[in-house]
């Protein structure tokens, strides 16, 4: 798939919105860019019609909820089928995300949640009887995210 050719406005947008997007609004984005909200929401049904911007997601406290264990699971999984195990993986109880990965052993890595021990026995082991073999868990005590911030800043230096 060939890239697709974002100006500033653009990178601008996909920034604010991995920053804030439940409280950016596209005036917001429009006064800081010195362009209209409808050119703003014009522009973001283009981002999303090409595929770049595929949604919004909400960062949950998952312990605040009961499931103190949050965990990423390392897999192997066989080449060939790699991408069907982590699409199925998904259908786990418990599996939040899945990454695939295209260079080393451990080429598939499953972010889960669970309430205890016995949770995490389960999960491991549907995923067992998919066909992946486990490597390694561990369990993460917090994540961080941050916008790219080449997007943020245009020739001036402002954000």
């Amino acid at each position: 798939m060939a890239a697709v050719d974002l100006d500033d406005l653009d990178r601008y947008i996909v920034y604010a919105l991995q920053k804030d997007a439940r409280h950016t609004s596209s005036s917001d984005i429009a006064e800081a860019k010195g362009v209209s909200a409808s050119t703003v929401r014009n522009r973001i049904g283009k981002l999303e019609s090409e595929g770049i911007i595929r949604g919004t997601h909400v960062d949950v406290d998952y312990e605040q909820m009961g499931y103190q264990l949050y965990t990423i699971i390392f897999c192997t999984a066989p080449i060939p089928e790699r991408e069907r195990l982590a699409e199925q993986a998904l259908d786990v109880e418990g599996v939040i995300s899945v990454r695939e990965i295209m260079t080393g052993e451990e080429n598939v890595h499953i972010t889960a949640v669970g309430r205890d021990s016995d949770d995490l026995s389960r999960i491991g082991r549907e995923l067992s009887s998919l066909g992946f073999e486990i490597v390694e868990e561990e369990i993460i005590r917090n994540e961080y995210t941050n916008p790219y911030s080449p997007f943020g800043s245009d020739s001036s230096g402002e954000d």
